[in-house]
């Protein structure tokens, strides 16, 4: 069973967190979260990770980052070794939801899911239901000039 770490722009790891535990309250101990604020110098950035790596770490481990090339999927990147402990960039809730559903799995098959999890998650959604109609007031009176068809 894999650990998750989640390295995210502040305060978006701490919220996935907190929806995670929200919906699956026995994940607590195998996930945590890094907040990444804009002042805090990588170096500091790489050393919290690590002390949240190494808690969540059992021994596979994978890590969620928002944003490809950014400061947080660059530290990511410095932890992972591609076989214990992996990197996906672009997490959502769909992704993580996922993941946690299926924390039974081996790492690589874990990686599969969360990346199918998330593309399978976003959707265009209807803007309104087909059956609202706009309602114009009056537009039943005996006025000709008013009728709908």
């Amino acid at each position: 069973m894999p650990g998750l770490l989640i390295i995210a722009h502040s305060p978006l790891a701490s919220s996935l967190r907190t929806v995670a535990t929200h919906t699956f309250p026995d994940c607590a101990s195998r996930l945590e979260a890094l907040d990444v604020s804009p002042d805090m110098p990588p170096e500091q950035i790489e050393a919290q990770a690590r002390e949240l790596l190494a808690r969540v770490r059992r021994p596979e481990a994978l890590i969620f980052t928002d944003v490809f090339g950014a400061t947080p999927c660059n530290v990511a990147q410095r932890l992972a070794d591609g076989v214990q402990v992996k990197v996906v960039a672009g997490v959502n809730v769909p992704m993580l939801w996922r993941s946690l559903c299926y924390a039974d799995e081996p790492l690589d098959a874990l990686v599969a899911r969360a990346m199918a999890g998330a593309t399978q998650g976003v959707m265009q959604v209807a803007t309104s239901r087909p059956q609202n109609q706009t309602y114009k007031p009056g537009g039943n009176d005996q006025d000709h000039r008013h009728h709908q068809q």
